[in-house]
């Protein structure tokens, strides 16, 4: 996406004032054809954004800048550098860069208006509702995520040349606001995004404003980064101080703090997926609150597992039917719809939408096996214990007759240690039997993540370790009876599995087909 060079040049004391960067009057003439904070990127006449690496300098980034034709550069002003350029200094280099970007993409208007979806789970499932909803009802709408940027018309947006940052939740700057001028560009009126801790954190989307905001549920996860849960909430709730409607799972206890919070959103809309209930008391010296009592008269519809539900707010009665199973969708759905309702969408389309959305790569998504084998298996991305909680408890509407839970999960290498005995220690208690095996190992011995999560399995409970993710898988299948379910959680939409040596493809659903159709074989199928 080599989208600056279709932006006219400027002069790098336009682009720093509609930055906030201050900036000597002697530079303030140098024309900039272009700016990027990868120094291989670099063409002449750029402004080289130098960004400190945690391990890494930024002077040998600097000196290839220079050499291959940077006009400036920019840097933090508290990092010793030898430049024979001028130098602009930056009091927060990575904030400073989104606002960098943000001017440089957006001189002469500004991007689509932004729904903006944050938590611990349900992000995605969420804002591709949202996505889906939009577009549905004729609104056209972009959309930024795990699963990647995609067009209003649904076509992935490439990532940048060179780029190791991919997959990221919320891209970097040089990422985020190309993929967004080049949504305006296609004509999408509304972008939805799902936000990360670590982009509010570091600033990606400090210069960007929500109409929309969206708190899915926080539950502990990057505490490897944050440190502490408060502060993973914090970080969170950030997000709400650029909001006009936040949009707030009152289901959930830092939903509820949220909601009791001085932040300064404008409109608060509390989501409940039971009984009716409001907080209006707690939160009139705050702003005003939209009385928005959520789901009621929930009913389950079987046998696929949907659920059908009254969703009232202020100025709509919209009765909706999630598709998706598990109880935790409806909140998901929920909250989708009450974004497309506060931004004028006709509840009789926002039904219609919701009813024909199919689901989300990754997320409880179905393999194809052969129907003789009798047993079915399911993909997802849970890698949180509430999400391995919430989809053990889903599982179980799946089963049929006395079919087991076989559960397959790992955690993750390089990431938060402290989950891991809880996962299994949740999959002890729910799976009729699990299979622990590798998740991402990056530069740890899978050997001993393996032995993180043992240290909290239940050793009455049926379980086996199998390291080797493909040969757990087909031993999962293996296993499996009549009536079972097989979930493989953790990886989910991913189409790889990274380990010491890197990044190597990876299909779980390649490897389920093959060993189920070989499976079938061998029973004379």
């Amino acid at each position: 996406m080599e989208a600056n060079h279709c932006q006219k040049e400027i002069f790098l004391g336009e682009l720093c004032d509609r930055a906030g960067i201050k900036i000597s009057d002697t530079h303030r003439r140098i024309t900039v054809c272009g700016l990027t904070s990868d120094s291989r990127r670099v063409q002449k006449g750029y402004l080289f954004i130098a960004i400190n690496g945690r391990s890494t300098s930024v002077q040998p980034h600097i000196r290839e800048a220079i050499e291959r034709g940077a006009c400036a550069v920019a840097v933090e002003k508290n990092v010793r550098t030898e430049t024979s350029v001028p130098t602009v200094c930056l009091d927060n280099a990575r904030e400073r860069a989104a606002h960098l970007f943000y001017a440089w993409y957006f001189r002469e208007d500004t991007p689509p208006r932004l729904v903006g979806v944050t938590g611990t789970n349900g992000k995605t499932t969420t804002a591709s509702m949202i996505f889906h909803i939009f577009n549905f009802c004729g609104e056209r709408t972009g959309m930024i995520g795990t699963l990647g940027a995609m067009s209003p018309d649904k076509t992935p947006y490439g990532i940048l040349p060179f780029d190791s940052r991919a997959n990221m939740t919320t891209p970097d700057p040089e990422e985020l606001y190309a993929i967004l001028r080049r949504m305006k560009d296609d004509g999408a009126k509304y972008a939805v995004m799902e936000v990360s801790s670590h982009a509010l954190v570091s600033g990606r989307v400090a210069p960007l404003c929500f109409d929309v905001g969206i708190f899915t549920n926080l539950t502990p996860e990057h505490l490897d980064m944050h440190g502490d849960i408060d502060s993973y909430y914090f970080a969170k709730r950030s997000l709400f101080d650029k909001v006009k409607t936040a949009i707030i799972n009152a289901d959930d206890r830092y939903g509820r703090l949220l909601l009791s919070d001085a932040v300064s959103a404008k409109r608060r809309i509390a989501c409940h997926g039971g009984v009716r209930t409001t907080y209006t008391d707690c939160l009139t010296e705050f702003g005003i609150f939209a009385d928005c009592a959520a789901a009621e008269q929930i009913k389950e519809i079987k046998p696929c597992g949907n659920y059908e539900y009254l969703m009232v707010t202020p100025t709509a009665r919209v009765r909706l039917n999630s598709r998706l199973p598990g109880r935790y969708n409806v909140m998901n759905s929920m909250q989708a719809a009450l974004a497309a309702v506060e931004l004028g969408l006709s509840p009789s389309d926002i039904r219609r939408a919701n009813a024909c959305f199919e689901g989300v790569s990754g997320r409880l998504e179905r393999v194809d096996v052969p129907n003789r084998l009798g047993f079915s298996v399911y993909i997802d991305y849970a890698h949180t214990p509430d999400a391995l909680e919430n989809l053990l408890i889903t599982a179980k509407s799946l089963r049929r007759g006395r079919g087991r839970i076989i559960l397959l999960f790992g955690c993750g290498g390089d990431r938060d240690r402290s989950k891991r005995k809880e996962m299994a220690h949740i999959a002890s208690r729910m799976a009729d039997m699990t299979v622990i095996t590798s998740d991402n190992s990056r530069s740890e011995d899978p050997e001993q993540i393996i032995a993180d999560i043992l240290s909290g399995i239940d050793k009455h409970s049926t379980y086996a370790t199998v390291p080797d993710r493909s040969e757990a898988i087909r031993y999962a299948v293996g296993c499996a009876r009549q009536g079972d379910v097989i979930l493989l959680a953790g990886k989910g939409h991913e189409q790889y599995e990274i380990d010491k040596s890197g990044k190597h493809p990876f299909s779980e659903r390649d490897i389920v087909q093959k060993a189920a159709k070989r499976l079938a074989a061998d029973a004379g199928e």
